[in-house]
């Protein structure tokens, strides 16, 4: 592309545009520059609201890759690479899943997690090949990209694609129609307060974007009872107690119990509430839970 087309092409972006609510932000008191940032922030739900068919679609995607024991990849760069990284770093504790059911990709690799290496989300052939060596069919492969153009994300999708896995483009860029995404979730925006910020507006739809996603796909997949994590690991103190809370609240019993049911079940909170509702043993429970294929309101209701 010529550096004349490539201006062009980037002036006309979405989230490129300038912001004329925003204008006077260098040249108004602090205290005004905080309400026009919420301002700003506080359009970014309803926004995300008008997506939800997509992100129902590509979540039904996520949901059918896990039940079937694939994998699922986001792939991105910048402050969407590293919105990425967190999702796939916070889903195993909070329902339970093995670290490697989902994995993210960074353009830079993991220190631009860190520090930005610029440059590294133009390269459209690194995203190509860091998917081809990992996605197969019946995987999910979920790129964002706020500007929805971004090489090294179009290279993945297309890898993704390719193999035979399901591919979702996550982007605030509904002008950009994506033809190597079978799903695309285009949140609209509008311009951002700083003019071409995409972690602010941009970066906030997507994590709200990324929440529903990765929740409303564990809860289609069983890993949630009404609205507990019935399968939370308990890696840490808190979430020690939280195991030992959950399993008394829904299995109806004391603190005490609970911690005695945990200690037989290896810290498994679906099998202890399911033995302390119905009374039965520990390979009694499992039998059950996996008869239900994993979900409680199959057997408690």
């Amino acid at each position: 592309m010529k550096k004349n087309d490539a201006f062009a092409r980037y002036s006309k972006l979405p989230t490129e545009q300038n912001n004329p609510r925003t204008r006077d932000l260098d040249r108004v008191p602090l205290r005004r520059v905080l309400e026009k940032l919420n301002y700003e922030d506080m359009l970014v739900p309803k926004a995300v609201a008008k997506s939800i068919p997509q992100i129902e679609k590509a979540a039904r995607a996520i949901s059918k890759s896990y039940l079937a024991g694939r994998k699922i990849y986001f792939i991105g760069a910048g402050t969407s690479g590293r919105l990425g990284v967190l999702e796939a770093a916070e889903i195993p504790p909070t329902y339970g899943v093995t670290p490697d059911t989902f994995t993210a990709l960074m353009a830079g690799g993991q220190m631009a997690v860190f520090l930005s290496k610029e440059g590294a989300e133009d390269v459209y052939e690194n995203g190509y090949k860091e998917i081809s060596k990992l996605a197969r069919r019946g995987d999910t492969v979920i790129g964002i990209a706020a500007s929805g153009i971004t090489p090294y994300v179009k290279g993945g999708l297309a890898a993704g694609g390719k193999a035979g896995a399901f591919t979702v483009l996550l982007t605030c860029n509904p002008k950009e129609k994506a033809p190597e995404a079978k799903i695309r979730i285009a949140i609209d925006v509008g311009p951002e307060p700083i003019s071409g910020s995409t972690r602010m507006k941009s970066g906030t739809a997507t994590k709200l974007a990324l929440n529903m996603l990765s929740t409303s796909s564990m809860i289609v997949s069983g890993k949630v009872y009404r609205n507990w994590m019935v399968d939370v690991k308990t890696t840490s103190k808190k979430l020690v107690l939280r195991a030992e809370r959950i399993t008394a609240t829904v299995g109806g019993v004391d603190q005490a119990e609970a911690r005695r049911l945990l200690d037989i079940t290896g810290n498994d909170v679906k099998t202890a509430i399911v033995m302390a509702r119905l009374g039965t043993d520990l390979a009694g429970a499992r039998a059950r839970i996996k008869k239900a294929g994993g979900f409680l309101k199959n057997i408690l209701g």
